[in-house]
């Protein structure tokens, strides 16, 4: 496999440069003095960012985007053999690189290589690491799956020898790192389009915890079911936190102001470190927060510092983001698109202000609807009021038989006050006329649901 070596620049193109990942990993290497061109269907932010740092753009992916002196080329798991721009390059003998396997090679020139992967909280928990070692003063490297506005963007590129990204399970991506620290957030039934079940879930994570070295470390939700498969005979150094105070860090006393935000106090092995206090909200970010509390530990961040770093935190674009108020009603958008996270964060956003709670749901690809359908529907009992927008189909052609205003009418029949609408316009009217003063509308999905809260914005 190719190996990309800091000290030897060359050129390398990407296949779908736009996307929040491939961007984040094309800017790392223009700072590092790479030549850099690629392509992507549309004109965005993140391309003319990328064109204004020295990048070559091509939109729409063609043969004729493999230009002269290309030495190896990236592309996403969305890329397919018969991709026209894909061929040209193998024809060309080009060396090929998936994404996953390029941010493994930038691994690789960091002493410290961090990667947290889970099926949920990523983003945020990466974003919580984020701002405690810019408060301590690290000088890091960051490689994010959201807009975060503390490091202006999605990617930050540090002196130091810390390097954090996300780690995805989706078609097993996160084997192809080389982690020294590794985080484990949970261990969910998803992506059921690639695994087979929770157990071919269970085994790609405990694959990913073999990638650590002996010196290495992995930090673990201790509350994750069948632990002991996960973790026994590792040769890394285990690190545990969760609810129960036997575990090596935990959090007790857990409280919620005005605004819902969490403060708890920190346990370590036992004893009572220091009171945290955060700036979002829901008991799945103390949550969160605990295992960045744990890593910072292990990179000798004082507690302080760390408390400083994780209140300054204010979420991410799409997790639980505040957007604004029409006629009195409170609009936020959550990127929420699985059971579990729809369930945290819903019970999350009572603790906000409100008088009801509306929640438009977009759910995102068939797969996953028709797979934990009932899941689903527990879920989304957690809000007052429910609206289903059509399925998102992001990767996916076939609905196999399964549709959105299934869900609605399951959900009426458990009691539920929920709508199922053919149209955004629709949904938009809707929303207008129903909701009142108060009230607080979430816009939930990973897909374009968050176009509803906008449009509303602008009435």
């Amino acid at each position: 496999m190719y190996k990309i070596n800091f000290e030897k620049p060359v050129h390398v193109h990407f296949i779908g440069i736009g996307g929040i990942s491939m961007s984040g990993l094309a800017k790392v290497l223009l700072k590092e003095g790479f030549t850099i061109s690629g392509s992507d269907n549309k004109r965005s932010a993140l391309t003319e960012q990328l064109e204004g740092a020295g990048a070559t753009i091509f939109y729409g992916q063609k043969a004729s985007n493999i230009i002269e002196g290309i030495d190896v080329v990236v592309y996403t798991a969305a890329i397919h053999a018969d991709n026209e721009e894909y061929k040209a390059a193998v024809d060309k003998g080009l060396y090929m690189l998936k994404r996953s396997q390029l941010l493994g090679q930038l691994m690789r020139n960091y002493d410290i290589p961090i990667a947290v992967s889970g099926t949920h909280g990523k983003t945020t928990t990466t974003s919580m690491l984020t701002h405690i070692l810019l408060a301590a003063d690290t000088d890091p490297t960051i490689s994010v799956g959201g807009i975060l506005n503390a490091i202006g963007g999605n990617i930050r590129v540090g002196n130091s020898e810390i390097f954090v990204t996300e780690a995805c399970e989706y078609t097993n991506s996160f084997l192809e790192f080389f982690p020294k620290i590794s985080i484990v957030l949970n261990i969910d039934e998803d992506h059921l389009d690639f695994f087979k079940d929770l157990e071919d879930i269970r085994r790609s994570f405990r694959r990913f915890a073999e990638l650590l070295p002996a010196d290495g470390f992995l930090v673990i939700n201790g509350d994750i079911e069948n632990l002991d498969g996960i973790i026994n005979g590792l040769s890394c150094k285990v690190i545990t936190y969760g609810t129960d105070t036997a575990l090596d860090y935990s959090a007790v006393n857990i409280s919620h102001n005005e605004l819902g935000n969490a403060s708890f106090d920190l346990i370590k092995k036992g004893d009572f470190i220091k009171q945290i206090t955060l700036s979002v909200n829901g008991d799945h970010n103390v949550s969160n927060a605990l295992a960045a509390l744990a890593v910072a530990d292990l990179l000798d961040i004082s507690v302080e510092e760390s408390a400083e770093g994780l209140k300054k935190f204010r979420g991410t674009k799409r997790r639980f983001e505040y957007k604004g108020e029409v006629n009195g009603i409170t609009i936020i958008d959550d990127y929420a698109h699985h059971p579990t996270e729809i369930r945290a964060s819903l019970m999350a956003a009572r603790h906000y202000p409100h008088r009801e709670i509306w929640c438009i749901f977009q759910p995102h690809t068939y797969t996953r609807t028709k797979a934990l359908f009932h899941e689903f529907v527990d879920a989304l009992s957690y809000t007052d009021h429910i609206i289903l927008a059509d399925i998102y189909a992001a990767r996916e052609t076939d609905t196999l038989g399964i549709s959105s205003e299934d869900i609605a009418k399951s959900l009426c029949e458990s009691g539920m006050d929920a709508y199922y609408l053919p149209s955004f316009e629709k949904i938009e009217a809707f929303c207008l006329e129903k909701c009142k003063k108060g009230d607080m509308l979430i816009t939930m999905g990973a897909g374009d649901v968050v176009n509803i809260g906008d449009a509303l914005l602008k009435q």
